[in-house]
């Protein structure tokens, strides 16, 4: 680290120094590494001549790169596609055992491949995009055929059953049951489908089947199994996660594209939740400077689905769940994903309510055209619940189910409307993909607040506010692939482009006790209270309007020098402009950012299941924060903060089911606000923080009938200069120093298999002043899964099977969530 700041500052100090060697590092990429080595140790004799003793240094790991790369000349590898699909399936008989020797065939028009099942029974192939037919074949069962259509730069995960020879059942194919817990492909990251270890980056994949099987449904519980992330409060009012120290209600997407207000997400329609760590302004823009979560929304295939699940629990659960696909004829085909919930909780008086309905609709008017439209109406309403107060350092000793305040007037609305439509055309290499979504959000909430608790405990400060938000999203993304090589270096080049805006009102009101106070003291044995209470406008309560425009162009060149080393480099420049007026006074405030944000790694493949990355990259997040809920004449002053991460990585594949990753990481948080010790009325950018960690991850099948996610993280996240909240040295909320997980499933018989998970949490502080603690803990989770047969299945999860009693997460030292104990949740799902 320190010697790469010492050449950064060097270049900075010596420009033309720093021009020679782009220009070197130019040519290398635009394919000029013809260039004779001659000439490559001319320039670096200039380059020593006008340089000091520091950069001579640094430019001996120029040379060494020039010599790597002429070596490098002298082999051959494959030319990249960006246009094509991974497609990987598994065959087995009626009764579920997999076939092994199946010789499974792909026919296009201008392409044919066959492949052979491997003793597990399953195949796997890289093809271009576009319309075939897929055949399977084998001694003993009826020979298979089905049409299909791989999508671009995806990855297709298939289940074909076959029907034993002399049978008349009907056979078909299906997507619906994802293989195993480990992803193979990715094309969020860097907009191309690559394998996950070439992705010189921090990964998480939860899957469409470990969500089916730990019955996710929230966010929060997404994270359960992913290192170094941990769900914060949000005041029981939104998703909020704090990764690798940042805490962040907004670094949310949908597909790629942000879907930043503040809400509870469900995940009736995702296929898989993606957490990709570091900052990632490169590819997803502004904020997500410890990292983003990305959904996969399911789409329209051309595959039949029927399905349907009904779930009971405990605390009066009640699910409903359906999904249905149909091909309508060879070029359309349309999904239906639905969900309704009506629930209550271990908490007193809290309950749930919310639906959604999201139909899907895909064109193929030519194999190398895929249309697709999406719309999303979605509805959540809950009783707002801000947990329990800390007394002498720990959460109050109050049962767990205790409610603070009026559970009659507090609530949590959002409504929640989606519509996007994504095209993707390959015309010959060049790849072209063009999404837009439309977003229009309503969300409010109204809550009582518990707060400090008299040193004697007899009394509980109490208070109460309510907000709402109203804001439309429109953002439209364009993406241009292209594969070319320049003498024997691959590349994948993505161009790209991103325009936006942004409609936000703010309001809130105060609660006034009686109209006249705004708080009042709840006895600590009693503490809901019927005192009247009147919400108005205080004198510092919000009333906005904010108009963010942005724009944005970025571009990233993914270099193959050999097949064993790949260079990831990007560069991405942001407009940022937003407009604040003040209903209340009606002051008019712009803010005008321009941010560059760069991100480059190298990953080195020693062997080809085993990549060794290191990577560096940059995110801001401007003055306005992430969900610009104000902007001041000081605020307007203050430069975006900086996130810059530094990471070493190694990502195995132990087996061709089984992925082993690691990864070690220092992040500086800086340009945040510090109080001017000589005038407290002004501020000055000189706060700091650095999170630093180290990371192990295991996601796969450690044999045929044994899957496990999960791993172990080591987390400090420190304030390394005063801000206007903490001083020096005082540690970060919500970021536990040990985190270990892991979660098991295990096919005991075909039609019985059992799920295990274990999740332990060392001590956490409830806030930034370090005052108020969450006690370590450990939860064992179970489930149990009985497949009658083909269409009708059982399964059961077990929350909490030891009944601890734990808090989960808080939003300040008074608003502290406990853990839920035992509970159970019982689905039958049923296929046609």
């Amino acid at each position: 680290m320190v010697a790469a700041k010492n050449l950064l500052d060097e270049f900075a100090a010596n420009p033309i120094v720093c021009c020679l060697v782009m220009k070197m590092i130019f040519n290398i990429i635009i394919g000029q590494s013809e260039v004779s080595s001659t000439n490559h140790f001319k320039m670096i004799k200039r380059l020593l001549l006008i340089s000091s003793i520091r950069s001579r240094r640094a430019l001996l790991l120029y040379l060494i790169a020039g010599i790597l790369i002429s070596l490098n000349s002298t082999h051959g590898w494959a030319q990249a596609q960006t246009n094509q699909s991974f497609v990987r399936g598994v065959i087995v008989d009626p009764n579920r055992a997999t076939v092994r020797g199946a010789v499974v065939t792909l026919l296009s028009k201008n392409f044919k491949s066959s492949i052979t099942t491997d003793e597990n029974g399953e195949f796997s192939i890289l093809l271009p995009s576009g319309e075939y037919t897929i055949g399977v074949s084998t001694q003993g069962f009826v020979d298979f055929s089905q049409r299909i259509i791989l999508t671009p730069r995806k990855s297709e995960t298939l289940q074909i059953m076959l029907t034993v020879a002399g049978s008349t059942a009907v056979v078909n194919i299906s997507a619906a049951d994802a293989i195993g817990y480990r992803a193979e492909t990715l094309s969020t990251a860097t907009k191309t489908l690559s394998a996950l270890r070439d992705v010189p980056q921090s990964i998480a994949v939860v899957s469409k089947q470990q969500i089916r099987d730990q019955a996710i449904q929230s966010m929060a519980e997404a994270v359960n199994y992913v290192p170094g992330i941990m769900s914060h409060q949000g005041e029981n009012n939104r998703d909020q996660l704090v990764i690798r120290g940042v805490n962040s209600s907004a670094d949310f997407f949908r597909d790629g594209v942000r879907d930043d207000v503040q809400y509870f997400r469900d995940l009736y329609n995702v296929d898989q939740v993606e957490a990709l760590k570091g900052p990632n302004a490169m590819i997803f823009g502004r904020g997500g400077g410890g990292g983003v979560i990305n959904r996969v929304m399911k789409e329209a295939g051309f595959s039949s689905i029927r399905e349907f699940s009904i779930q009971a629990g405990s605390f009066s659960n009640k699910r409903f769940t359906g999904d249905f696909e149909q091909a309508l004829g060879r070029r359309a085909a349309v999904r239906l994903n639905g969900m309704f919930e009506k629930s209550g909780s271990f908490r007193s008086f809290v309950d749930l309510r919310r639906y959604g309905l999201n139909p899907t609709l895909t064109f193929t008017p030519n194999p190398q055209t895929h249309i697709n439209f999406s719309f999303e109406h979605f509805y959540d309403g809950r009783t707002a619940d801000r947990g329990i107060p800390s007394f002498q350092g720990r959460p109050a000793d109050v049962r767990i189910v205790t409610f603070f305040g009026n559970p009659v007037l507090s609530y949590v609305r959002a409504r929640v409307d989606l519509l996007s439509a994504t095209i993707q055309h390959e015309a010959g290499r060049l790849s072209i993909r063009n999404r837009t979504m439309f977003g229009d959000y309503e969300r409010g909430y109204q809550n009582f607040v518990p707060g400090a608790v008299k040193a004697t405990k007899p009394l509980v400060a109490l208070s109460a506010y309510n907000n709402s938000t109203r804001r439309r999203n429109l953002f439209n993304q364009t993406d241009l692939t292209n594969p070319f090589t320049t003498g024997r270096v691959n590349h994948t080049s993505l161009a790209a482009s991103e325009i936006g805006g942004q409609l936000t009102d703010n309001f809130r009101n105060t609660g006034f006790f009686n109209n006249t106070v705004t708080s009042i003291q709840v006895p600590y044995d009693n503490q809901l209270t019927e005192t009247p209470v009147t919400f108005r406008q205080s004198a510092t309560d919000a009333n906005n309007h904010l108009q963010t425009n942005l724009a944005a162009t970025y571009a990233q060149d993914q270099i193959e020098l050999s097949r064993h080393m790949q260079i990831v480099a990007g560069l991405r420049f942001d407009y940022f402009d937003l407009h604040f007026h003040n209903n209340r006074n009606g002051d008019n405030l712009r803010r005008i950012d321009r941010l560059v944000s760069p991100r480059t790694g190298i990953v080195i493949k020693p062997v080809m299941p085993l990549s060794v990355y290191a990577s560096y990259s940059v995110s801001y997040l401007p003055s306005s924060g992430d969900q610009f809920s104000s902007l001041t004449s000081v605020t307007q002053q203050v430069k975006p903060e900086k996130f810059t991460n530094y990471e070493l990585g190694a990502k195995w594949d132990i087996r061709r089911d089984l992925t082993l990753t690691t990864a070690i990481y220092r992040q500086n948080r800086t340009n945040t606000r510090a109080s001017d010790p000589n005038d407290p009325t002004r501020i000055l950018q000189t706060g700091s923080q650095r999170s630093e960690g180290f990371e192990v991850g295991l996601n796969g099948d450690i044999t045929r009938s044994w899957s496990v996610a999960g791993g172990y993280a080591y987390q400090k996240a420190l304030i390394t200069s005063a801000t206007t909240v903490a001083p020096a040295g005082a540690e970060v909320a919500l970021v536990p120093h040990d985190t270990f997980s892991l979660w098991n499933k295990y096919q005991i018989f075909p039609k019985l298999g059992v799920g295990l998970g274990i999740i332990h949490r060392a001590n956490v502080f409830a806030a930034i002043d370090n005052k108020v603690f969450l006690p370590r803990y450990t939860k064992i989770d179970a489930s149990l899964y009985v497949p009658f047969n083909e269409k009708w299945k059982f399964q059961a999860h077990l929350e909490n099977v030891l009944n601890q009693k734990y808090y989960l997460t808080a939003d300040g030292n008074n608003n502290i969530s406990p853990g839920s104990p035992r509970a159970v949740r019982v689905s039958l799902i049923r296929r046609f």
